[in-house]
């Protein structure tokens, strides 16, 4: 007996759905990995020339200013308002201590200080008043747990303004995630392009100060780092939330993390410390609560 056209109708409908989500997931996956090459640009050789207290902001106005020359041309309705400048200047400082932070210390514990940011947003939102699942309790916990034992050990050595640089860096971007959640009605890449031109204004008159001005080498580089670790994933990123949710969307990009101090420790041979790993271990493990275990468990609720 061969089906009806209405039933025929809804089985591609769902094989339609499925292959969109599909594809949402591997463009979320592929922005994860790029942007997990940003230590394999941080560390690289070339730029054992720059003094390392000088390093995170020349890297941070390069690479915001090569992300800017290829996030312009998308930009379709800019328009100001007053919420813009706080959010540019979130993303500023989290540009500078997030580079400053893998400049002076480990891939590892840079990216994983940055990755506290959801506890960040939770105690935001208690300021904000903002309604707050319970559920957002588990990476609060398991993220102070987890930097409380980084710290423990590397407050002793010498990688100190590295490790305040890595929680700054946390504590900006969740400025930034609050900041663009209240601007989510605003063109994506109007933000984006936005945060990133803020970044490079912010950083200039460090780099006219220091007068290093980079080799042809460097340049090519630094033209990699903005356009591929930074501008092309944000973009990817756009798609493929087109098609899946952001809840999905953050679980995926738990491969960033993961990934970044293994390509460090691959392509540079940076070994993470042994504390670094296990608070990055309680960081995770939060998340992964959070993000993946507990949305299967509870009933799904609308995704803000």
């Amino acid at each position: 007996m061969s089906q009806s056209p209405v039933v025929r109708e809804d089985e591609q409908h769902l094989a339609a759905a499925g292959s969109g989500k599909l594809r949402g997931r591997l463009l979320v996956l592929a922005a994860a990995v790029l942007w997990s090459t940003s230590g394999l640009f941080a560390k690289a050789p070339l730029f054992a020339d720059w003094p390392a207290e000088s390093r995170g902001p020349l890297l941070a106005f390069w690479r915001a200013a090569f992300a800017l020359a290829v996030l312009l041309p998308l930009v379709r309705r800019p328009r100001w308002r007053p919420a813009l400048l706080p959010m540019g200047l979130c993303f500023a400082a989290m540009n500078l201590t997030y580079l400053t932070a893998l400049s002076l210390t480990t891939a590892a514990n840079a990216i994983w200080l940055q990755f506290t940011a959801p506890a960040w947003v939770f105690l935001i939102g208690l300021v904000l008043r903002e309604r707050l699942a319970r559920r957002d309790l588990v990476p609060l916990v398991c993220g102070a747990l987890g930097v409380g034992t980084i710290l423990l050990f590397e407050v002793r050595g010498q990688s100190q303004a590295g490790v305040a640089a890595g929680l700054a860096s946390g504590l900006t971007y969740a400025g930034v995630v609050v900041s663009m959640r209240r601007l989510r009605t605003e063109d994506s890449a109007w933000l984006v392009a936005l945060n990133h031109a803020a970044s490079a204004a912010v950083c200039l008159p460090w780099v006219v100060a220091r007068g290093l001005w980079p080799s042809a080498a460097q340049l090519l580089v630094l033209a990699a780092f903005g356009t591929f670790q930074m501008a092309i994933p944000y973009v990817l990123l756009g798609r493929g939330l087109r098609t899946i949710s952001g809840q999905e969307a953050v679980a995926i990009g738990l491969a960033e993390p993961v990934l970044m101090p293994l390509w460090v420790y691959l392509v540079w041979g940076e070994t993470p410390a042994s504390w670094t790993l296990a608070g990055a271990a309680l960081i995770l493990g939060g998340l992964v609560v959070r993000y993946i275990v507990l949305p299967r468990r509870l009933p799904q609720s609308p995704d803000p």
